[in-house]
């Protein structure tokens, strides 16, 4: 199960981190935490990707993407981003670089 981010503190903290990784338009910033019950996730869709609907449709799918590969993500804080071009990938590419940009950050143990 995901998370989500809600407190502050930990978007801080994810401003902080180095743990950073950038995959095409997705970019993944991660914060190691053991006290989560499970990985926690936020999601950053600026303005410059679209209008509302096309930046609801991207989170929903990104949202989707993540909780299909829950089950591989290391315990802790993860803010995904994501840039105009993630909108013109299908949801199989889409997943493929989100995974990367997780593993690249250094929150993925598998």
């Amino acid at each position: 199960m995901v998370w989500r981010i809600d407190d502050r503190t930990t978007f801080e903290a994810l401003r902080r981190s180095r743990q950073r990784a950038r995959k095409g338009p997705i970019s993944v910033t991660f914060v190691a935490s053991d006290r989560s019950p499970g990985p926690r996730v936020a999601y950053a869709v600026g303005k410059r990707v679209g209008g509302a609907v096309v930046r609801n449709r991207l989170r929903r799918r990104l949202r989707a993407v993540v909780a299909e590969i829950a089950g591989s993500l290391e315990m802790g804080s993860y803010l995904v981003s994501a840039g105009p071009a993630a909108c013109e990938l299908s949801f199989e590419e889409l997943r493929t670089t989100v995974a990367e940009a997780m593993r690249s950050a250094g929150g993925n143990s598998r």
